[in-house]
This record gives structure tokens, sequence and C-alpha cells, in this order.
């Protein structure tokens, strides 16, 4: 029997540290104009991902872990694109 089994990347959220696909994590990147998320999961740039979950976002927003993960300072701008889960 021949079975395939298609390779599915792991990443890990950089609050929690849970291991998940990293189709369901959200990419956040840092640029020379902020920290955006990345939806294509393509954009050049450190990259750190987020579970999608409101108390992930929350406490990514709120605390130097993703900023530490992206190593930059997040402004206000950044954390209320955070909480809002805008990209």
């Amino acid at each position: 029997m021949n079975t395939k089994h298609k390779h599915v990347p792991q990443r890990t959220c950089v609050v929690c540290r849970e291991k998940a696909n990293k189709r369901t994590l959200m990419r956040y990147v840092r640029t020379d104009a902020g920290v955006f998320g990345d939806l294509t999961g393509k954009l050049a740039g450190r990259g750190a991902y987020v579970c999608d979950s409101e108390a992930c976002r929350t406490r990514a927003a709120t605390t130097d872990i993703l900023a530490n993960a992206l190593k930059t300072a997040l402004t206000d701008v950044d954390r209320q694109r955070l909480r809002d889960g805008a990209s």
C-alpha cells in the first residue's frame, strides 16, 4: 500500500508556546513601517507566529513577548492592530 502523507509545517505561537499547523497561526512581520500581519506568509522580514485566539493576541499586544521575538519595539498603533486582529 502506497500511502503518501503531505508534510504539514508546524510553528509555535510565541505567546502560549503551543505548536500548531502553520496555516492556523497568524504570522506577524517586522517592517520599516511597523509590525503587520502577513496573510500570505511570504513577506520579507523577521516574522513570529501568534495563535488566532483573542487571549494570545491581547497578551502579545500588552506584553513584550512579540516585540522580543521580532527584536523591535511595538508602537501604540502596532499594539492596537494586534488587539483588533487586523493585518
